[in-house]
């Protein structure tokens, strides 16, 4: 009786584990324009803001686009339209290696967000029909372990590989890593039972727009969607010009300025691989230690007199984000059970576009006045989020 128990969960991990590689791909594509903003920037001959015109040019069809993820995984099933988002990816990425100004590479950003977008609220959503509750915070970090690392490789290869080949060859090796994901799902469609269609207890299929008005319905969800919001604007308002800081203050190439950058991956995975011990502290513990290590993150970077203080700076800020926002993540999947991935959907569509609302806010300081103020701005008011969604767990604790 053990033995087809174990064959089952062998395979989901396997699922699981090639959604977090396409997670990985989402991922890279994701954060990959960071450590770029200097090369496109002088490549142009315009500001650092200007540049950042790509950034924010992917975030807002990103997170648009998510809205409608769970629509797509309910009539594709989830496996098949995560492996559809990365064929089409694949291809369109492509279409950044040939702009010939930041308004072409920005358009072209913009025209790849959309299949990138819905990989990883399906794959959060898939976890939340698949695995109970109270195992479900530890895996989902283990998956978005995947999006963390790509994180990671995207920052450290945006530097490097532009360094040595230019910035175009990027979007030519993320191609390839699309097209690695979409084939590695695909090969598991006809061997793999996992890849079905997973129905939780509790799953319904309601339409796009009764879906989305039974979420809004309820005033924790409404706090949760509008908690994610300000979370995203305030740290990747900050942590996005991370780079171009390190760049332009202390004369850091573009390659050790992606790969310090990256120390936010190693944190995002430091708290993933720790996160069987850090829910020991409850979820109210998990946001208020999040708020402190954020706070202590920009003012590092803010005050920080030498460039070899900021990987443990950047490593903390990834800790902390992912402290605060996996917390709110878990509580994502249980806001609307009976439409998961519309819930999951709302989550990352909300998420994207405040990182869109941060990164343009925050354009016009950086050009005007240089990212230390943004960096202190960050710092105050990241605790104060944190204390508040605190109260909020705290208050829905007694009901």
């Amino acid at each position: 009786m053990e033995a087809p128990a174990t064959t089952q969960d062998r395979a989901l991990t396997t699922v699981i584990a090639l959604l977090a590689f396409s997670a990985f791909a989402s991922g890279a594509s994701l954060r990959m324009s960071d450590p770029l903003l200097p090369q496109v920037a002088q490549d142009f001959g315009t500001s650092i803001g200007e540049a950042a015109a790509i950034v924010t040019a992917y975030a807002i069809p990103y997170g648009l686009t998510q809205a409608f993820s769970g629509l797509i995984g309910d009539r594709l099933g989830k496996c098949q339209a995560v492996a559809a988002a990365c064929a089409i990816s694949c291809l369109l990425v492509l279409l950044c290696a040939g702009a010939q100004s930041v308004p072409q590479l920005a358009l072209a950003r913009f025209i790849s967000a959309p299949g990138a977008a819905i990989i990883v609220p399906l794959g959060m959503a898939y976890v939340g029909d698949a695995v109970p509750y109270a195992r479900r915070q530890t895996v989902l970090a283990r998956y978005l372990a995947g999006q963390m690392t790509g994180m990671i490789s995207g920052q450290v290869a945006g530097g490097i590989i532009g360094d040595h080949l230019g910035w175009r060859s990027v979007f030519v090796v993320l191609a390839f890593v699309f097209a690695g994901s979409a084939l590695a799902l695909v090969s598991q469609f006809r061997i793999n039972p996992w890849t079905k269609q997973v129905h939780h207890e509790h799953s319904a299929h309601t339409g796009f727009v009764s879906g989305y008005r039974m979420l809004l319905g309820s005033p924790w969800t409404r706090f949760v969607l509008l908690s994610v919001f300000i979370e995203a604007a305030i740290f990747f308002g900050g942590f996005t010009y991370v780079a171009a800081d390190l760049h332009g203050r202390f004369g850091l190439s573009f390659s050790v300025a992606g790969t310090i950058i990256a120390g936010y991956g190693v944190g995002s995975v430091l708290y993933a691989m720790s996160v069987h011990r850090l829910v020991e502290f409850g979820e109210r513990g998990l946001v208020l230690g999040g708020g402190i290590a954020v706070a202590l993150g920009f003012v590092a970077l803010a005050a920080v007199p030498y460039w070899e203080l900021a990987p443990l700076a950047c490593t903390l800020l990834g800790l902390g984000y992912y402290m605060v926002h996996n917390t709110l993540q878990t509580n994502a999947t249980q806001m609307l059970p009976q439409s998961r991935s519309t819930a999951v959907a709302a989550f990352s569509s909300m998420l994207f576009l405040g990182q869109s609302a941060g990164v343009a806010l925050a354009a016009p300081i950086v050009d005007r006045a240089g990212t230390v103020p943004v960096f202190i701005s960050a710092a105050l008011l990241w605790p104060a989020l944190a204390w508040w969604i605190r109260a909020k767990l705290k208050s829905r604790e007694i009901y």
